[in-house]
C-alpha cells in the first residue's frame, strides 16, 4: 500500500487516478451556545400531583430526546434556507415535599424552538433512484419514488448543562400546547398534561445547550485516489479468558490522576467551536 504520509515534506505524493464520487458537501454551517431561560416542562397526571404539593425541586439531569428539522427555501434571498429546529428535552427531577425528607424522583419533558438561516446553494432538479423501490427488480407498474436535491441539515448536539429549576405558577394559558409527540410522551412513561389553567404549579428550568448545525447537499465531487483502504491491523479474537481480557487493559492513570489544564492562557480563550478567541 503508498504511504501517503512518507516523504511529504520533501515532495508531493502522486496519486493514481482521479476518481468522481457523489458525496454529501457541507455548504454552510454555524455553531451556538443557547441559555434556555425558564422552560416550562410538562408531566404525567400523577408526577404533576406530586408538584402542585410539592415546596421545592432540583433539577438532577436533561438529555436530548429528539430534534424535529423543518427546511424551507428563504423566498427573498435566493440559496439561502430556513431551518426551524424543535428540540425535546427529557428531564429528571428531585421533588421534596417537605423539609428534611427523601426526594421523590418524576420525570418531565420540555421542548425548545431555534430558528437558522445558512447557504445552501441552488438546485431544481428530481431525483429518481432505484433504491426507492420496493423489490429488488423493476417493476413496471411501480414506480420509482421522486425525490429533489433540497440540501440536508444536520444538527449535532451534546446533553444540555442543567442548570437550575424552580417550581412557579403558570401565568398564562398560552404556555400550554396543544400537543407533544407521541414517542417523546412513552420518554418519560405515558400521556402528558398539556392544558393547565393560569395559577397552577408547574417546574420552570434553566438549560445550556450547545449546537452545531450543517447544511449538506449531494454534489459530484472529483478527488484523487492514492490506493484501497485495506485494512493493516488484524482483527483480535475473543476466546481468551476474561482475566487474561482483563491484564491487556492499560492502567486507567488519569482516572486516578486528573489531567490538569492544558491551555496556559486566560479564561475564555476559546470559543464555542474550539478556536482561539484571544492572542497569546
Amino acid at each position: 500500500m503508498t504511504d501517503i504520509n512518507a516523504n511529504c515534506t520533501d515532495q508531493e505524493v502522486s496519486f493514481k487516478e482521479a476518481v468522481c464520487i457523489d458525496a454529501g458537501r457541507v455548504y454552510d454551517s454555524c455553531c451556538d451556545r443557547d441559555c434556555l431561560e425558564d422552560l416550562r416542562c410538562f408531566f404525567t397526571p400523577e408526577a404533576q400531583a406530586y408538584i402542585e404539593r410539592a415546596i421545592s425541586v432540583r433539577l438532577k439531569s436533561a438529555e436530548v430526546i429528539n430534534v424535529y428539522i423543518n427546511v424551507e427555501p428563504v423566498n427573498f434571498n435566493k440559496g439561502f434556507y430556513s431551518c426551524d429546529l424543535t428540540f425535546f428535552f427529557k428531564l429528571e427531577f428531585d421533588l421534596f415535599m417537605s423539609p428534611n425528607t427523601c426526594p421523590i424522583e418524576i420525570k418531565g419533558i420540555s421542548s425548545f424552538n431555534k430558528k437558522v438561516i445558512l447557504f445552501g446553494s441552488e438546485g431544481n432538479v428530481k431525483i429518481f433512484s432505484s433504491k426507492s423501490l420496493d423489490n429488488e427488480y423493476t417493476n413496471c407498474d411501480k414506480a420509482a419514488k421522486e425525490t429533489s436535491n433540497m440540501p440536508k441539515c444536520v444538527v449535532q448536539s451534546v446533553d444540555p448543562v442543567a442548570l437550575s429549576a424552580r417550581i412557579g405558577e403558570i401565568r398564562d394559558c398560552y404556555e400550554n400546547v396543544r400537543c407533544i409527540p407521541e414517542y417523546v410522551c412513552k420518554c418519560v412513561g405515558g400521556n402528558i398534561v398539556t392544558d393547565l389553567d393560569a395559577g397552577t404549579p408547574t417546574v420552570y428550568v434553566t438549560l445550556g445547550l450547545f449546537t452545531i448545525v450543517q447544511l449538506i447537499r449531494n454534489v459530484q465531487m472529483l478527488i484523487p485516489v492514492y490506493d484501497f483502504c485495506i485494512p493493516e491491523k488484524q482483527c483480535d479474537d475473543t476466546s481468551d479468558q476474561p482475566c487474561d481480557v482483563f491484564r491487556k487493559i492499560k492502567f486507567p492513570t488519569e482516572d486516578f490522576f486528573p489531567p490538569r489544564a492544558s491551555y496556559t492562557g486566560g479564561e475564555n480563550c476559546f470559543g464555542c467551536c474550539g478556536k482561539r478567541d484571544c492572542e497569546d
